[in-house]
C-alpha cells in the first residue's frame, strides 16, 4: 500500500474541493500510478504498477475520466493558485506563456482528431501534416531553486478543433487566436488585480487578441510579421469638422525598408539568448499604430532585431532579422526580447512531457475522457515540480556519473525524486519469517530503485 508523506497529501488535498470524496480517492490512485508507471500512461498501467491488477471493479477508475462529475477548469484554477503561491512572490507579475502542441492520435472513435501542421516534422522547405488533436496550453514561467533556466509549468489546456471537425461534431469553430482571447479573459477573471504578461509566438500576432489584452489590462508580447502595416497616430482634427474622425495617420516606412536602409540608426545590446547564452544584437524600436483592414488600429511598441548566427554545416555567419511587439509601450526593447526568449521554455516542457510522462500514449477515446486526460497529463508536469519543491525546497538530488557531471537538475531528476519518495512509501515486508519475503542486498535494491525512478 502506498502512503506518501503528510506534506504530499496536504498538497494533493487542494484538489479535493473539485470532486466528490470517492472520486478524489480514485483520482489519487491514478495520479500515483501515472507517476510511477513507465511507458504508456493508461489506466491499466497505473493500476498494475501499484499491484492492483487483481482489482475486479476496475471500471470505477475509468469512470473518473469519462463519467465522474468534476470540472477541469476548476482544477486548473486550483493548480494555478498552488503554482503562484509556491513560485511567484507577492507583487510580482504573472509571466504566462501560450502555445499549441499536437497530440498525434488515430482511430475511428477519436472524434476530436483532425489534420494539422506538424511543427516537429516540418522543415523550412516542406510542411508536414499529421492526424491528431491540437491543444492550446497556458504555462506559468517560474524560477525553480535547482535550475538556472526558468521552467514553464502548464496549468490550463483546451482542445483547438479543426473547422471540419467542429462542423462534424456540431460545435462552434474557434481558431487558436479566438481560444487565446477566451483564456485571457478567464485568466483576468481569476486574478483581477495581478499584473499579467502573455508571451506567444507569431501565431498570436492578431489585432483582435491585442485589443482583448489591452481591454483586460494584459501585456502581450509576440513575434510580428515584417510586412505589418504600421501608421502614425492620427492628427488632431478641428472640433467643428463634420464626418468620422480618422483612426490612423500616415503610413510609416515598412520594417523591411528600415532593415534594408543603410542610413537606419541601430542600437547595440547584449541580451540573454536561447540555451542560457548571451548574444550581441542590433535593434530598432518605435511606437506605432498597427492596422489591418476590417479592424480598429491598436497601439504597440515594435522591436526590429538583426543578429548573426554561425551555420552548423558551413561555419559561415549568416544574418538574421526578427520583429517583436509589446502592447505596453513603456516597456524597454531589451525587456521585450528577454520576455520573448523565455517563451522557448514551453517547447522544453512539451518535449519533457512526451519523454517522461507518456504524452501521446494514452488510449481514452470518448470525448469527455480525451478532453480530461491530456490536460491532466500536462498538469501532472506541474504537479511533479510542486511535489519536488515540497520534498526538496533548496537542492534536488541529481544522478551523477564518472563520465558526465550534471551541473543542474532537469525534469527527469524531479520525477525521479518524487518516484523515490513514493516507492519509499510502500509498506515493505522485512520479516525473515514471512513466507513471501525475499532478502535483497541493499546495494542491489538501490540500483533497481534508481532504474525504476529514471525509467521513461
Amino acid at each position: 500500500m502506498l502512503t506518501p508523506s503528510p506534506e504530499i497529501l496536504q498538497l494533493l488535498s487542494t484538489f479535493a474541493v473539485g470532486m466528490t470524496a470517492p472520486t478524489f480517492a480514485k483520482a489519487l490512485t491514478l495520479i500515483y500510478g501515472a507517476l510511477l508507471a513507465p511507458g504508456r500512461r493508461t489506466i491499466t498501467a497505473a493500476l498494475r504498477v501499484q499491484g492492483l491488477e487483481g482489482e475486479s471493479n476496475f471500471g470505477k477508475y475509468h469512470r473518473v475520466l469519462n463519467q465522474a462529475p468534476w470540472s477541469a477548469m476548476v482544477l486548473s484554477r486550483l493548480l494555478l493558485g498552488l503554482l503562484v503561491l509556491s513560485f511567484v512572490p507577492e507583487g510580482w507579475p504573472l509571466l504566462v506563456l501560450i502555445d499549441e502542441t499536437l497530440e498525434r492520435r488515430q482511430g475511428k472513435r477519436i472524434g476530436y482528431k483532425g489534420w494539422f501542421r506538424d511543427a516537429v516534422r516540418s522543415t523550412a522547405n516542406k510542411v508536414a501534416v499529421s492526424l491528431g488533436i491540437r491543444w492550446c496550453c497556458l504555462c506559468l514561467l517560474v524560477s525553480v531553486p535547482w535550475s538556472r533556466r526558468p521552467w514553464a509549468l502548464p496549468f490550463l489546456v483546451v482542445p483547438v478543433l479543426a473547422e471540419k471537425t467542429a462542423k462534424r461534431l456540431g460545435k462552434p469553430h474557434r481558431s487558436g487566436v479566438s481560444w487565446a482571447a477566451c483564456l485571457v479573459r478567464q485568466l483576468r477573471a481569476w486574478y483581477p488585480d495581478r499584473e499579467i504578461i502573455l508571451v506567444g509566438d507569431g501565431e498570436y500576432a492578431a489585432v483582435d487578441l491585442v485589443a482583448t489584452c489591452q481591454q483586460r489590462r494584459v501585456t502581450q508580447v509576440a513575434r510580428l510579421r515584417i510586412d505589418a502595416g504600421l501608421y502614425d497616430a492620427p492628427a488632431s482634427q478641428p472640433v467643428r469638422k463634420r464626418g468620422p474622425k480618422p483612426k490612423k495617420g500616415a503610413r510609416q516606412l515598412s520594417l523591411r525598408q528600415r532593415l534594408a536602409d543603410p542610413h537606419t540608426t541601430w542600437q547595440r545590446a547584449r541580451v540573454s539568448w536561447y540555451g542560457n547564452q548571451v548574444k550581441d544584437v542590433e535593434w530598432l524600436s518605435e511606437v506605432s499604430l498597427w492596422y489591418t483592414p476590417g479592424h480598429d488600429p491598436v497601439r504597440l511598441r515594435w522591436v526590429l532585431v538583426r543578429y548573426e548566427e554561425e551555420e552548423p554545416r558551413t561555419g559561415r555567419k549568416k544574418s538574421h532579422a526578427a520583429v517583436f511587439f509589446c502592447t505596453d509601450t513603456a516597456v524597454s526593447a531589451t525587456q521585450v526580447l528577454a520576455w520573448f526568449v523565455g517563451r522557448w521554455n514551453i517547447e522544453v516542457t512539451f518535449e519533457e512531457t512526451r519523454a517522461h510522462l507518456g504524452f501521446e500514449t494514452q488510449r481514452q477515446w470518448t470525448p469527455r475522457a480525451i478532453g480530461r486526460t491530456t490536460p491532466c497529463l500536462l498538469g501532472l508536469f506541474s504537479l511533479v515540480v510542486l511535489m519536488a519543491k515540497t520534498l526538496y525546497p533548496h537542492s534536488l538530488p541529481v544522478r551523477q556519473n564518472a563520465w558526465y557531471s550534471k551541473e543542474e537538475a532537469t525534469f527527469s531528476d524531479a520525477l525521479a525524486a518524487v518516484r523515490a519518495h513514493l516507492w519509499g512509501g510502500m509498506n515493505y515486508t522485512i520479516s525473515s519469517q514471512h513466507p513471501q519475503t525475499c532478502l535483497i542486498p541493499m546495494a542491489l535494491w538501490d540500483r533497481v530503485q534508481q532504474v525504476l525512478c529514471y525509467a521513461a
